[in-house]
Parts: structure tokens; sequence; C-alpha cells
């Protein structure tokens, strides 16, 4: 990562260019620059004996390019209207926020060089961020490391909250587990036996069919291929000739990012979206917001919409806009609130412990209960303390043929009840580190 960092507001539209090596800065919220390397556990002296309290410095991993750029802009949208809400109302212990962002890329080698340069050069407090799973393990290892507490605020493959957990990690987003046993069951008995899965090659994909593969099977399914896709496809041709030769009953999808908004438009052109079902594990909102009608077939999980007929779901609607008027996507989805809504828990345990040190804020999140109504969600969440994932409200989801607004392009057709959705697996291969093996830290 280079020292000469290019700098744009983080107002601009989701899919305005951003410079891969860019920091982004919010409007009302400063942006914390490189600082003298004092050691992660250090503090500056220099602001130690100052009348203005040190800033708190949360390092956003968050990516601006790659497969999940689009996704990647939302999330830090999310965070910053957390962070703005506290400034607005002095900081946190009376230290004012700032947020460092860095491109991490969507790549698993930036993302570990990026969080190496946030806590070792910015001294950041706190890391907040993650899409691509292979991204988000590799920022978690260099944050236990060190002991800094890295919030995962999008990715899901099962295995962040499985083998690949790690005590200063908390993963904020349903899993694909979660969302296989929230909508295969009944898509079996509705559609038929014989599936396909359609799999991005990497963790996330591979993880989140693996599950799929289970449910399908253990509800007497069969799975007649798995067809892998690399990251980045741009060209389904030769999935979907496959997929016309099998004929299954239901092809089951783990693409994300860019590769789902090519996949649904070539699926359109050759309307193979009405030859088979389409299940599609979970569906972001960034990735099919404009697409248009057509192209939001089948069903599929989300963990939020911004239609939800709860209280408080208009006022957090409202002040997305007010915050962010002009964006390219104009109303909130599931990525925004997932980070939100980490973050503010976040700001609230630093609140509560009265520190910045590692282990009394982990403390604080570890089993920590969040209301539905907190949480603008129909049941109540809360953090498993055994794999650190949030348990949350899933929600299964199809096109919405009577729109209430031109926004409103989802129909909500369920919810689940987290602990009726819970992977059981995550549970059986995480293994925490303890207390004494993670390193103290405190900015």
């Amino acid at each position: 990562m280079n020292d000469d960092q290019n700098t744009s507001p983080l107002a601009l539209p989701v899919k305005a260019p951003v410079s891969r090596r860019s920091l982004l800065k919010a409007t009302g919220v400063t942006l914390a620059g490189a600082t003298p390397f004092f050691g992660p556990w250090a503090h500056n002296r220099v602001w130690a004996q100052a009348a203005t309290p040190k800033p708190l410095t949360i390092g956003l991993t968050m990516d601006a390019s790659g497969q999940y750029g689009a996704s990647g802009g939302e999330e830090r949208l999310g965070a910053m209207m957390a962070i703005k809400e506290y400034n607005d109302k002095g900081g946190v212990m009376g230290r004012r926020i700032e947020a460092l962002h860095m491109d991490t890329e969507t790549t698993p080698a930036t993302g570990s060089r990026v969080a190496e340069r946030m806590i070792t050069r910015n001294e950041v407090a706190f890391m907040i961020g993650a899409l691509h799973s292979g991204a988000a393990n590799a920022i978690s290892q260099v944050a236990q490391k060190y002991g800094c507490i890295f919030l995962n605020t999008n990715s899901s493959s099962p295995t962040e909250a499985g083998k690949d957990c790690h005590r200063t990690k908390f993963v904020w987003d349903g899993n694909g587990t979660n969302f296989a046993h929230a909508i295969v069951k009944n898509a079996i008995k509705v559609n038929g036996k014989n599936w396909v899965l359609l799999t991005n090659d990497y963790v996330w994909g591979r993880n989140t069919s693996n599950s799929t593969r289970a449910i399908v099977e253990a509800n007497g399914g069969k799975i007649i291929e798995e067809l892998l896709v690399p990251q980045n496809t741009r060209d389904f041709s030769s999935y979907l000739l496959k997929l016309q030769q099998l004929k299954p009953h239901a092809v089951a999808t783990a693409i994300g990012g860019d590769d789902i908004k090519a996949l649904r438009q070539q699926v359109v052109q050759l309307n193979m979206q009405k030859s088979m079902a389409w299940i599609n594990n979970q569906q972001d909102w960034p990735d099919v917001y404009g697409l248009g009608a057509e192209s939001i077939f089948g069903v599929f999980g989300t963990s939020w919409y911004y239609r939800l007929d709860l209280p408080g779901v208009k006022e957090f609607v409202a002040a997305y806009q007010k915050q962010y008027p002009g964006m390219a996507i104009k109303v909130p989805g599931n990525v925004y609130h997932n980070s939100y809504m980490a973050t503010r828990e976040l700001l609230r345990c630093v609140e509560e412990a009265g520190t910045t040190n590692n282990i009394a804020v982990i403390k604080k999140l570890e089993g920590r209960k969040m209301s539905a109504r907190d949480r603008l969600q129909h049941y109540d969440a809360w953090i498993d303390p055994v794999t650190h994932q949030c348990q949350q409200t899933i929600y299964m989801a199809s096109y919405n043929d009577q729109p209430a607004e031109k926004d409103d392009i989802f129909k909500i057709l369920t919810w689940a009840d987290p602990k009726d959705v819970v992977d059981q697996d995550a549970a059986k291969m995480c293994k925490l580190e303890s207390y004494d093996a993670t390193p103290s830290y405190q900015q």
C-alpha cells in the first residue's frame, strides 16, 4: 500500500469511479492519516498530554474495487452513519471517532496488507468490514496476531464463524448454512428433488454449496452436478448450456457480487429463468439494484429489507436519505444494515466498558442480546459466545410484482427465527483462542 493516497468524498454515488488505493472521507467525519509507529499497544504521548483527547481511529477494511466494490461502498456508508451519530453527541468517552478506509480490493492478500498497516502504522483501535470471505479470514488472522477487534460485517462463508473463528473476530451477517436451512426444505417440496449447484470457486461459494448439498440430501433431494465458476466470470454461456442439458428441477447458486449480475442478465437472455427454479442462497441489495424486473427471478435469502413493516424502519431509511442525498442506491439494503448495526453495537460496548481494551470490549460483545425493535427485524438477535456470529432473523424473498414504489423490488415471502436456522456445525468447528492467548490491545 503506497503512502500517497488519493482522497474522495464518501458521499459520491456508489458506482462512481474510485481509486483502488483511495482513502475515503465521509461528511462530518475526518480522515485519520498515517501516524508515526509507536507500537500497537502504545499511546501517542503528545495526545495524552493535550487538552483534547486523542481521537479514536477505526479502520474500515472494505472493498472499493473488485467483485464486491459496489457492496463495499454501501458497507462504508453504514459504518460512517453510525460513527457520525456518535460524533454528533460527542464521540465515545469524550474521544472523537475518526475513520480510516483502505481498499481491500476483494482479495485476501490486499486484505492482509491493509490490516497489518492499519494496526502497526495507523494505530487503529478496531477494524470493521469485509465481503469476500477469503479476505475476511486474512484480515482476521492479522487482527488476532495483535489482539485488535475485527468486525466482519458482510462475508458469510460458514467457515468464518466455524473453523476460521477467532477470539477477536465477530461475524455480523447470516451465513450460507443459515440461509440454506431457511430456503432448501420448502424449495424441494415446491420444485422437485434434482438439483444442480452453481458455485463461485472460493471459500464462501464452496462452503455455502457444501451446506446446501447436505441440507438438500438430508431432505430427500439429490445433487446431480456441481459447476464451479471462477471469480470474476462474465461469460456464463458454457454453464448455462450445461444446465440446459441437465434439466434440473432447481439450480442453487452461490454466486456473488458482479458475477451474479452477469449471470442474472444472461439467464434472462436465454429465457432460462422459466425452465427451472433458481435458488440464490443470499442476495445482496447492491448486486440487483437497478438490474430491472426480469433479472430478479427466483427465490433468495436476505437479512433485512427497507420496507419491513416494523417500528423504526421508515426512520432508518429517512436517516440514510438525509445523510447521503443523491446516492445511486436510493434506499439502504442488507449490506448497509449489517455494517451500521455492527458499528453501532461496537461503539455501545466501548461506552459500556469505559475503555478500548480489547478483552473488556470482547466480553461485552460475547453473548450480547439485541432486541428485534432495536435491530429493525422480526426476532431478537444475539451474538453466539461460542462462534462470535450474530444470530439474527433470516428472510426469504422473491421479485415483487406489485411494488409500492420504484425501489420496492423485493417481496418478503416469510422469515425464520434465528434459533431455527443456527449453524450447528460452526459451533463444533470453532475453537476460539483463550483470553490469555490473545494479545492485549488498547488504543
